[in-house]
């Protein structure tokens, strides 16, 4: 194993058109081609990382809390993997492959052990799928591209609630990350 796929805050509150920060119709129409990645991925016995946005209810310290209304506030609904991307996570979820991992900021990595589960695994690549592009995957890239692992984002599986900032982000990750965008 070699390579991973990033899932990142692909849940309720940011996909949902009810979601507490949606970005709506984009992320919605990325649901089957992140549903297939993810059990590509699984199928092929690579590590998957469910990596989801997590908020303390009412807390006024936290850096976003100035930025965005509350999303994502732990034990509520928004914070569910969304529509069918939440039954292959419960089909798959006792699979020592699969990881559900709490973040309290924009990138993947920033006070958590993803890189740790990661070098543990001897894995070079990360495949970043989820919302929004713009700023959780992209920050997720940064982080990652520092750290010296290889990039591969998937076009058909990102979504942001801007699209001018969506697409400055693909192309971001291509000139200046290196990464392959597919």
């Amino acid at each position: 194993m070699e390579k991973a796929l990033i899932v990142i805050d692909y849940t309720y509150d940011f996909v949902a058109d009810d979601g507490a920060l949606s970005c709506g119709e984009p992320g919605q129409s990325i649901e089957d081609n992140i549903v297939r990645l993810t059990k590509n991925f699984i199928d092929e016995k690579e590590y998957v990382v469910f990596a989801v946005d997590v908020h303390e209810k009412e807390d006024p310290y936290h850096p976003e809390a100035k930025l965005f209304p509350p999303h994502n506030i732990r034990d509520t609904r928004g914070r569910t993997i969304y529509g069918k991307l939440q039954e292959v996570y419960k089909l798959n979820n006792t699979n020592s492959n699969v990881l559900h991992m709490d973040k309290t900021r924009y990138s993947a990595f920033a006070g958590t052990r993803l890189d740790l589960k990661l070098r543990e695994r001897g894995i070079t690549e990360l495949h970043l799928i989820g919302v929004c592009t713009d700023i959780c995957v992209l920050h997720t890239a940064v982080e990652a591209y520092n750290l010296g692992y290889k990039l591969v984002v998937h076009k058909n599986a990102v979504a942001s609630f801007n699209q001018t900032g969506h697409e400055w982000a693909l192309e971001h990750f291509e000139n200046v990350l290196g990464a392959t965008v597919k």
